[in-house]
């Protein structure tokens, strides 16, 4: 699988990322073969969050790593801190302790990536910087990025810290194109026309920070996927077309749709089939035409003014 360089940052990452929220209705044995499916098929970058499962996710992902033929410098694991209970929590100690707790359930000694999880109003820069600063100089953490983070809040942390944060999470897929729709109905005044987030994709590319496409086959807010969804008619039978155009499967075509987007992109998948996974990473060997682009995009239910 061809890899990006994350955010400028060296870190050189597969585009399709396995995400391993889901991990623990896994048994153990699974969780192995899912991983080692994963990294057979090219994907070396493994998202976590210390909320997943309430820390299960990063407990049976770590179990499986240190189980598996898999060199750990081999690959790139992430994990996000900064949700307390009932409230969002980016204070030095919870971001310090947060990661430590991380490692320790991981059974790693760092992490390659560590983001943000979601905006926290209560937010003091110079602390978080603290807080960085003394991870990147104890080894525990190589680079920072956020998560549904705006610009505006991402300039605000920036100016901050002096690591460049290198990626934030968002969500994005064929049905959740906020961050495009904006864009193509820039001076119009219907609903689409609104920024409901800032500008993020162009302000992504500006900065060259790395998008990372969380729920990349749903719609709506966790409602479910548009994949095979009756409910879809039309774009599941444009995903069909351009799937039987290029030899290859619905879901390599909605991940390959993220990654034709000219920013730097990867697609963080959630899947626990092993079988869809590798499905998935077919999408690494195709670069759809515009006119396949725009095709699922207005089969989607989007419009051109």
């Amino acid at each position: 699988m061809q890899k990006i360089n994350v955010g400028g940052s060296g870190l050189m990452a597969s585009p399709i990322v396995w995400g391993v929220m889901r991990i623990p209705q896994l048994s153990d044995q699974e969780a192995l073969t899912m991983l080692e499916t994963a990294y057979e098929h090219g994907i070396n970058y493994f998202d976590n969050a210390d909320i997943y499962g309430d820390g299960a996710s990063e407990i049976k992902f770590g179990n499986a790593l240190k189980a598996s033929h898999i060199d750990r410098d081999q690959v790139l694991v992430q994990t996000k801190v900064g949700i307390g209970k009932k409230m969002y929590d980016f204070s030095k100690e919870h971001i310090i302790e947060g990661v430590e707790a991380s490692l320790n359930r991981l059974q790693l000694d760092h992490v390659d990536t560590l983001l943000l999880h979601r905006p926290d109003p209560l937010m003091e820069p110079d602390e978080i910087a603290e807080a960085f600063l003394k991870l990147q100089n104890s080894g525990k953490v190589r680079q920072f990025g956020v998560s549904n983070f705006n610009p505006g809040q991402v300039d605000l942390l920036q100016q901050a810290v002096p690591q460049a944060l290198i990626a934030n999470q968002l969500q994005f897929s064929l049905m959740h194109t906020g961050m495009i729709d904006a864009g193509v109905h820039t001076n119009m005044q219907d609903a689409r026309s609104i920024h409901h987030d800032g500008g993020l994709l162009e302000y992504s590319r500006l900065t060259n920070m790395t998008i990372q496409a969380w729920s990349p086959y749903q719609y709506g807010m966790f409602e479910g996927v548009f994949i095979d969804n009756p409910k879809f008619p039309e774009l599941n039978a444009a995903l069909q077309s351009v799937a039987k155009a290029h030899d290859t499967n619905v879901n390599a075509i909605a991940s390959a749709w993220l990654l034709r987007i000219p920013a730097s992109m990867q697609v963080v998948v959630g899947t626990m089939n092993p079988s869809r996974l590798a499905e998935i990473c077919e999408a690494d060997k195709v670069t759809l035409t515009r006119r396949e682009w725009y095709d699922l995009y207005l089969a989607a239910g989007n419009d051109l003014p």
